[in-house]
């Protein structure tokens, strides 16, 4: 209809249709329901619309959960990177570790600059907040955070040592399997998982190829048993004890010619600081929630065979973990 003071032609603003005026809104949070479940591609089909209509919709969809979730204004914050596509091109994710949800998605790269990129979002007020930020042991996102929240605590996350500990482990097991010749090499062939593995994740079959493995060889027997000691540290609630249990464990290394462990034990002496930060009451966070937001993200790519889209990347991670409208 036309405008009585000007003349041009004005469409009434209705505020139960979507951003496509030919849906409504009830509709498009249908789409985004069912877009948490399936891809763009099987929604389209089912209910017989074009895929880039599905997409359109589920973006509003996620920008609304998004309006509802609110500003965030974390006290513990969790920082991972994630690969988006093949050649090492990362962005930086940040969650909310006592709300549970990622809040942030950016950066160019894992620099420290990027990893300022977000504590300028976050703002000079909300980052002198922050009281603990949880991390791998990446120093551009260390030096970040001190620069930008200098009075937040920093833990690195146990699940990333254990990895650097994982791969000591395997490295020890490669040297073995060339040291080896001939049928003594058996046991440790296709084992690797199996040493990697906790002992109550293995399969009867699992456990049985352990056994026997680690009966063979004293050296792999010897650095499996380090690897599920050292897990220990994190029980400790007083930094000496945790300290006295490290020094006891690194010195247990002596004349073992674990080369791999003991540049470990070398690294985790460096990054102490960060590790011992476990042990104060405050600081027991949930630290699995990282990396089962990792898995999440690596599902939501998987499904959608790689996303090149980033600004919807960047809406599917920051909803994944909200609840439905």
């Amino acid at each position: 209809m036309a405008c009585r003071r000007c003349g041009t032609v004005k469409r009434e603003r209705l505020e139960f249709l979507a951003d496509n005026a030919l849906y409504t809104k009830r509709f498009a949070y249908f789409v985004g329901q069912r877009c948490r479940q399936a891809t763009i591609k099987d929604v389209a089909k089912e209910l017989a619309l074009d895929w880039h209509t599905v997409k359109a919709l589920e973006m509003q969809y996620m920008q609304a959960q998004l309006a509802r979730a609110g500003t965030p204004g974390p006290q513990v914050v969790g920082i991972d990177e994630i690969a988006i596509r093949k050649g090492h091109t990362y962005r930086i994710v940040v969650s909310d570790l006592v709300r549970g949800r990622p809040i942030w998605f950016g950066g160019e790269d894992r620099s420290e600059a990027s990893m300022g990129q977000f504590y300028t979002w976050l703002g000079a007020k909300k980052s002198s907040r922050l009281r603990l930020a949880v991390m791998d042991m990446w120093k551009p996102f260390r030096l970040a955070t001190q620069t930008h929240a200098p009075q937040a605590a920093i833990l690195f996350d146990k699940f990333h040592v254990t990895r650097h500990l994982g791969e000591a482990l395997d490295t020890v097991r490669k040297r073995e399997y060339a040291r080896l010749a001939g049928r003594d090499r058996r046991y440790i062939k296709g084992q690797k998982y199996t040493l990697l593995s906790r002992k109550e994740n293995l399969t009867l079959d699992g456990r049985r190829a352990l056994k026997t493995l680690l009966a063979a060889n004293k050296r792999l027997n010897t650095a499996y048993v380090l690897k599920e000691s050292f897990g220990q540290l994190w029980s400790y609630e007083r930094e000496g004890w945790a300290r006295r249990f490290f020094e006891n464990w690194r010195a247990s290394l002596k004349w073992q010619r674990l080369e791999p462990y003991e540049k470990f034990a070398a690294m985790i002496d460096r990054h102490w600081d960060g590790i011992a930060a476990y042990c104060r009451p405050e600081n027991k966070v949930s630290l699995g929630f990282v990396e089962g937001l990792n898995n999440k993200i690596r599902v939501i790519q998987r499904r959608a065979y790689g996303l090149r889209n980033e600004d919807y990347l960047r809406l599917k991670i920051l909803t994944c973990m909200l609840p439905a409208l």
